[in-house]
């Protein structure tokens, strides 16, 4: 069959120049558009309203869209419907929405229209009204992609919503071989109208329960940053919340790196622990952008040479988002979608640019937190190191000197002996009291650069509160051999590993080994941090964040961390291992 131009009908029913149509008006232009034409369309009457009933419930947009087409392939008789969604730009289609074409159909054609090009380009660029006999005869089509169904006779009618194009409903193959009518135009007309203030509602409901969300996710964000816990979960907690947020494959917080540019400090995706500790370098233009203050938006990451690398290879939208607040760049939150994946829209840029400015803020108060904390256990070292001197060393000092003199006036050779000895004690107590002492009025920038030194330093501190000095021993050259990532981590995870010691273990002993000359299950040379206590050991239930943590530092350097049996009797306590290969 040839193909025919547009045909138009008698227009019953205008389009709408702008405003919100409501219900009741337009049930009433329906009525009036039908009045003196033939029985058969009046007859349809009850069908359109029912259909128009059905359009209008439910608030979910994507299934309220779905219901629109449903419906319409109904109300035309038409085996096919879809609804092209015209993207904030007006160049091409940002959503497609089918009915009548099965999953698996839908997976062997594959990439779904943009709209930029064949007829539906067309309607996109003149939303009219548009009935043809044979759509593969217009001039305006450009053909099917393999696998698509055939189709011949097409009715296409836009969708305005609040007077603006939403986007345009097609009707495709009427049942029965027929061409679509003058009645299925103004049943279909009626309809879209209908579907205009039913897509209108779905929008309205779906962006306040957008920012509800989004406001929810802020508020979870704010309470784990300002709770006192511990700094890598609160940040876990912003990537998990801005990946749920956004819908996002992953969601990627970012701190300024010591050595420049940025580094990957908390991942929430599968295979999160590749990607931990990652630096991308300065030299990156995003990253030069984000310090700035500046958000990036890419459409597709693996092909935007801004952001080639091993880490967006497989993504595709993205937004890079500055955590900065009171003029400072603390950080910067990405959330990637897959590869192929939906556009982020407008709306979802701000309100993800607004959680990112709250989680800033959020970062800074938190930081100023843990600032106060930190200036009153400095203060309360300086109290401990002054009592330390002035009080219990004085004290040991005045009980040695008696001690020395009740020796020499003891006429029994035993007791000389053990008095003598408990003098040695005495002074070899002084002398761990005056380390101790030395390490509590050491501050942070008087850390030496020496691995070595770094244990020893954390042990003198852990020494203070446990009441005791852990024992130590080092295996090969830790000071040439350890790499400075690799270094920094393991003093974090000795800290780690000593505070659980003092808070939970209830221990009397401690020993600390650092060997350097250690070789990891796969083969490579590593260096292993062993803990080990005689305390109460791990229960079987209750918090474990500082045990993930431990296992988060090793695997984002290719090692690993576990536990077993400590020095107690029969195992008891608690042998923390951690490695990681040489860097």
């Amino acid at each position: 069959m040839s193909a025919q131009p547009p045909q138009e009908s008698p227009d019953p029913s205008p389009e709408p120049s702008g405003g919100t149509p409501d219900p009741t008006g337009t049930a009433d232009l329906a009525t009036r558009s039908l009045h003196g034409l033939s029985t058969e369309l009046t007859a349809r009457v009850p069908q359109l309203l029912e259909a128009m009933r059905s359009v209008g419930t439910g608030l979910e947009l994507h299934s309220t869209l779905d219901r629109i087409c449903e419906t319409a392939a109904e109300l035309a008789d038409a085996r096919y419907a879809a609804i092209g969604v015209v993207d904030t730009e007006g160049r091409g289609l940002s959503d497609f929405v089918t009915h009548g074409i099965s999953t698996e159909q839908a997976h062997r054609i594959g990439h779904r229209p943009d709209g930029k090009r064949g007829l539906l380009g067309a309607l996109i660029s003149h939303p009219d009204t548009v009935r043809l006999a044979d759509l593969s005869q217009d001039r305006r089509s450009a053909g099917f992609p393999p696998h698509h169904p055939p189709m011949k006779t097409f009715l296409g009618v836009p969708i305005r919503v609040q007077g603006e194009i939403f986007g345009n409903l097609y009707l495709a193959e009427k049942n029965g071989g027929g061409e679509f009518n003058d009645y299925d135009v103004h049943m279909v007309r009626v309809l879209a109208t209908e579907a205009g203030i039913a897509i209108g509602n779905a929008r309205l409901y779906e962006a306040a329960t957008q920012r509800e969300r989004w406001i929810d996710g802020s508020v979870a964000v704010t309470t784990a940053l300002l709770s006192g816990g511990d700094a890598d979960d609160a940040l876990a907690v912003v990537a998990e919340q801005a990946r749920r947020l956004a819908d996002s494959a992953a969601g990627i917080v970012l701190l300024p790196a010591e050595e420049g540019g940025m580094e990957i400090v908390a991942v929430s995706a599968e295979n999160a622990a590749t990607s931990l500790g990652v630096v991308i370098p300065a030299e990156s233009p995003v990253v030069d952008q984000l310090l700035r203050g500046e958000p990036v938006f890419v459409d597709d990451a693996s092909a935007d040479p801004r952001t080639s690398g091993r880490l967006t290879s497989a993504y595709g939208p993205c937004m890079m988002l500055p955590l900065h607040s009171g003029g400072r760049v603390l950080g910067a939150l990405v959330t990637p979608r897959a590869r192929g994946g939906r556009p982020f829209s407008e709306a979802e840029r701000t309100l993800a640019t607004q959680f990112a400015s709250q989680a800033a803020l959020a970062l800074m108060m938190a930081e100023a937190q843990r600032d106060r904390e930190r200036l009153a256990v400095f203060e309360d070292r300086d109290r401990i190191a002054r009592d330390l001197h002035d009080l219990v060393i004085q004290r040991l000092f005045a009980t040695g000197m008696m001690l020395e003199g009740a020796q020499r006036r003891s006429i029994v050779p035993e007791v000389r002996d053990g008095v003598g000895k408990a003098v040695d004690e005495l002074d070899v107590t002084i002398q761990e009291i005056r380390t101790a002492i030395f390490a509590l009025q050491q501050g942070p920038a008087e850390a030496p650069a020496g691995l070595r030194t770094r244990v020893l330093r954390e042990i003198n501190m852990a020494a203070v509160p446990l009441g005791f000095k852990p024992a130590h021993r080092f295996l090969g050259p830790v000071d040439t051999v350890v790499g400075e990532l690799v270094g920094k981590n393991l003093i974090a995870a000795l800290r780690e590993a000593l505070s659980n010691a003092f808070r939970h273990a209830d221990a009397s002993r401690i020993e600390v080994v650092l060997d350097c000359t250690a070789t990891l299950a796969d083969g490579r040379p590593g260096v292993r941090l062993e803990v080990a206590d005689d305390g109460v050991g791990i229960p079987d239930s209750g918090r474990r964040s500082g045990l993930r943590n431990l296992r988060r530092r090793a695997e984002s350097l290719g090692g690993t961390s576990a536990y077993g049996p400590g020095l107690g009797e029969d195992g008891g306590g608690t042998t923390l291992v951690w490695e990681a290969p040489l860097q």
